[in-house]
């Protein structure tokens, strides 16, 4: 058996291009999307992430705001400038590219973001709705692996166990909570997992978002199973990979995500896709 590609770039286009629709059809109502992005400091791979983001928004006709500030900015300046933000009816979305410099406190700087333009899906407020069920915003990567698995007939899950590896707050945790709703049985796995190839063998879905090379190899997969890769590091290479033994594992499984060319494309879909249900939102008055 060799695993069937699951294709994100294909996939963002799908969504990208139904998003352009979404936006055109506001515009007889004087609504344009708009979606402000702030980069604090020179770190050369926020440099490169906020540049993609401002050119996805134009691409689909958004409004984008891009504001770049010295890492010498001060925590008051930068909630200052969120708070502006949070009340300029043309910004539909705010995002703070992460991590900022140290002496400004990231927590304290999404939780000013207001929840009504938290397009990023990081707000106290949006994992609380997530974790009840009510309407948020979902965190963008878990997002477009729901959407990746909604692709290949997998929307509803039930009677499915899905292992999700890694824990982190914008990837491991909602990502276990979107496979809760979608009827699934969910098993976090972690550093602290005594036998994570017993947990993993199980699985008819896992998710790998631990950032570390090959933590899934061919023996730890079941048969015909999805796997989704999150992960972004570099091989001895120096060339882009995933956390799974691309190689090994492709011969195992059913459906398998490449990177590049995976998820990653599918995170920057989704942020438009929150940013055009926050413009729809206020056009609406809600």
């Amino acid at each position: 058996m060799t695993a069937t590609l699951i294709d994100g770039v294909a996939l963002s286009k799908q969504l990208r291009t139904e998003v352009a629709q979404r936006a055109a059809a506001l515009a007889p109502r004087g609504v344009k999307p708009g979606l402000a992005v702030i980069l604090v400091g020179d770190n050369p791979a926020s440099q490169v992430y906020v540049r993609n983001k401002v050119k996805a928004c134009e691409d689909v006709g958004f409004h984008s705001v891009l504001e770049k500030y010295e890492a010498t900015m001060s925590e008051a300046e930068l909630l200052a400038r969120v708070e502006a933000l949070n009340n300029d009816p043309a910004i539909h979305g705010i995002l703070v590219q992460l991590p900022l410099p140290g002496h400004i406190d990231d927590h304290k700087v999404i939780e000013a973001i207001s929840p009504l333009k938290d397009v990023d899906g990081f707000h106290v407020a949006s994992a609380g709705a997530l974790m009840v069920g009510e309407t948020g915003f979902k965190a963008c990567t878990p997002y477009g692996c729901m959407k990746m698995l909604e692709s290949i007939g997998m929307k509803d899950l039930r009677g499915k166990h899905a292992v999700v590896i890694g824990r982190s707050n914008i990837v491991g945790k909602p990502m276990a909570l979107m496979l809760l709703q979608a009827n699934a049985t969910v098993t976090i796995c972690h550093s602290g997992t005594a036998d994570l190839a017993a947990m993993t063998r199980q699985a008819d879905v896992v998710v790998a978002a631990v950032g570390k090379r090959n933590v899934l190899t061919a023996d730890m997969v079941k048969p015909g199973a999805v796997v989704i890769d999150v992960g972004m590091n570099r091989d001895d290479e120096g060339k882009l990979c995933g956390d799974v033994d691309f190689n090994g594992v492709r011969e195992v499984a059913g459906w398998i995500t490449p990177v590049p060319g995976g998820v990653g494309p599918m995170t920057i879909t989704m942020l438009l896709v929150n940013t055009m249900e926050s413009a729809e939102r206020a056009a609406d008055g809600r």
